[in-house]
């Protein structure tokens, strides 16, 4: 189990390991964990980190720090992905007016005002593939079901 772990770990690692030193772009961090089906918050992301970064930022995470880290959430099975009917049923109670799908704006408004708010970018990013261009409106139960297929 934790050999399989580890060639995982190994493999999503060496994909953002461009200078094959063992060591990748801290911004990269991210992007390594969802790979590998964890999907923590932007605070436990930032939680990880601090376990692994330098005493002395260097803007880069060593691999060697990074595996037993990643194992460790792994074993745990820490930051699972959201299970389809929570996320519907988030969603629906978004949707006050029981239409099925929430407008442009709404989506919007609601992932930069409440908790823990998104980025323009992740905004962008999020309404690209959430959008339907031409009504202007998220069918949000096609969106839900994108999303967790993604994750498997």
């Amino acid at each position: 189990m934790v050999a399989d772990l580890h060639k995982k770990i190994t493999e999503a690692f060496d994909v953002f390991d461009h200078e094959s030193n063992k060591t990748v772009d801290v911004r990269e961090i991210g992007t390594i964990v969802r790979s590998l089906g964890c999907c923590p918050t932007e605070g436990e992301l930032h939680d990880m980190l601090a376990e692994v970064e330098e005493e002395e930022p260097t803007g880069f995470i060593r691999f060697e720090k990074f595996l037993p880290m990643m194992t460790k959430a792994l074993l745990e099975r820490r930051y699972r992905p959201v299970p389809e009917d929570v996320l519907l049923r988030a969603f629906e109670v978004l949707d006050q007016q029981k239409n099925g799908f929430l407008t442009r704006d709404e989506l919007t408004k609601y992932m930069t005002q409440e908790g823990e708010p998104f980025t323009q970018e992740e905004m962008d990013e999020m309404i690209s593939a959430a959008v339907d261009p031409e009504k202007n409106i998220v069918l949000y139960k096609e969106y839900v079901s994108m999303l967790v297929v993604e994750q498997r």
